[in-house]
C-alpha cells in the first residue's frame, strides 16, 4: 500500500486541516497540481480554488483556498492560504449574498468611481468557487 503524506492548511486564524492523505491535489498559480508520499520538494503561489485529498480511509474531502502558498515535502504538503474553509463549513446563503452584492459593485462600477472593480471581481470569484465546492455531492 502506497504511504501516506501528511497535508496541514492554516490560515493567520487556526489550522484548518491536519490529516494524512493517499494524494492531495491543490490550485497552483500555474494550474492544479498533485502531491503524493515521495515527493520533491517545492513552493508554489496558490489561486482561489479548491485543495482536494483522500483521506486514511480514501474519503475525498474538500477544502476552499483563497490564495496564499503551498509547500511540499517529500512526506507533507503545507498550505498557507489568506483563509480557507471545509466544504461543511461553507454557509451557501452567505456565498449567495456575496455574489449578489460583488455583481451589484461590478455593475455600478462604470457610474461609481469609489467602486474598485477588482476587488469586487476577487470578491464575486471567491464567493463562486464557495458555491460551486458547496454544491459538490
Amino acid at each position: 500500500m502506497a504511504e501516506k503524506i501528511k497535508i496541514q492548511v492554516v490560515t493567520p486564524d487556526k489550522i484548518v486541516v491536519d490529516d494524512e492523505a493517499n494524494i492531495v491535489m491543490a490550485p497552483g498559480s500555474d494550474g492544479e497540481f498533485g502531491v503524493l508520499s515521495g515527493h520533491t520538494p517545492f513552493l508554489t503561489g496558490l489561486q482561489v480554488g479548491t485543495v482536494h485529498y483522500r483521506d486514511e480511509n480514501n474519503q475525498e474531502q474538500f477544502i476552499f483556498v483563497n490564495g496564499g502558498f503551498a509547500e511540499t515535502l517529500p512526506d507533507k504538503v503545507t498550505i498557507l492560504a489568506e483563509s480557507a474553509e471545509r466544504r461543511r463549513d461553507i454557509d451557501k446563503v452567505r456565498a449567495q449574498e456575496a455574489v449578489k452584492r460583488a455583481e451589484e459593485r461590478i455593475a455600478n462600477a462604470e457610474r461609481d468611481e469609489s467602486v474598485d472593480i477588482e476587488r469586487a471581481r476577487a470578491a464575486l470569484a471567491r464567493a463562486l468557487w464557495r458555491l460551486k465546492l458547496a454544491e459538490v455531492k
